[in-house]
């Protein structure tokens, strides 16, 4: 598969030139196939893979910590979604009925995201100080009306843990749909595969590190979006929290 057009690249300078050179070049930027419109294709898969994983992870995470019963269950649905590798799901799900492109590789990497998530927001609630969930019940609050207007709002720095920590390794991982041809900033190393080392090397070194770019500004982003969210007297107590539930459920 041949990569966007552009200016041909040197193939007697060094990978780390020919990728400056590549990246330097407007026409992988602009044409058809370029580096924008990869990105867009990336921004898009990655953002619909952590939203699913939301709808699924949240809902569960959420109404188990409200019960306090099912730690273990957390652990076992995060054990099993984790070991279940990214790309053996990239390369079965496109056999299903789902065919090829972006739906099985937004599922794969759902799935991909469903442990941080799951964990932060079961975590999330049962953080939430014994007193104040007392204090809920004592004006008349219980069941979904206590996880709604009590424990949620209080979780949600957790919640955002989660979302961060998901978002980051999906942005990573999502440079594997272009084994599926399901797009992304993946195709352009996939592209620079096609071609012989010597005058492909500078191509793959630039679509790794716009990748690797792409990953570390979403951590920033959503590393700011957490600070925001979480009061300043909580921000110490709930990283080193939401840091030991993600590692204990990764380690499990």
């Amino acid at each position: 598969m041949a990569g966007p057009p552009g200016r041909p690249v040197s193939a007697r300078s060094n990978p780390v030139e020919q990728a400056v050179v590549w990246l330097n070049d407007p026409l992988n930027w602009t044409n058809p196939g370029g580096i924008l419109d990869r990105l867009g294709e990336h921004l898009t898969i990655s953002a619909a893979a952590v939203a699913l994983g939301c709808l699924v992870a949240w809902p569960i995470g959420l109404w188990l910590g409200h019960r306090g019963r099912g730690g273990g269950l957390v652990v076992l649905i995060s054990n099993v979604t984790l070991a279940i590798p990214t790309l053996a799901l990239l390369t079965i799900l496109p056999l299903t009925f789902l065919g090829f492109g972006r739906p099985p590789v937004i599922i794969a990497l759902a799935v991909f995201a469903v442990p941080p998530l799951l964990a932060n927001a079961y975590t999330g609630v049962r953080q939430v100080d014994p007193e104040v969930r007392d204090a809920a019940r004592g004006m008349g609050l219980s069941g979904g009306r206590l996880l709604r207007r009590v424990e949620l709002p209080l979780a949600v720095p957790y919640l955002a843990a989660g979302f961060r920590t998901a978002a980051v390794q999906v942005v990573a991982t999502a440079a594997l749909a272009s084994f599926v041809n399901g797009g992304g900033l993946g195709q352009i190393i996939r592209a620079g595969f096609g071609l012989d080392i010597a005058a492909g090397g500078g191509q793959i070194l630039a679509g790794g590190l716009l990748v690797a770019l792409l990953a570390i500004g979403v951590e920033l982003l959503l590393a700011g979006v957490e600070r925001v969210v979480t009061p300043r007297p909580l921000r110490r107590v709930r990283h080193r929290a939401a840091r030991r539930a993600a590692d204990a459920t990764a380690g499990a």
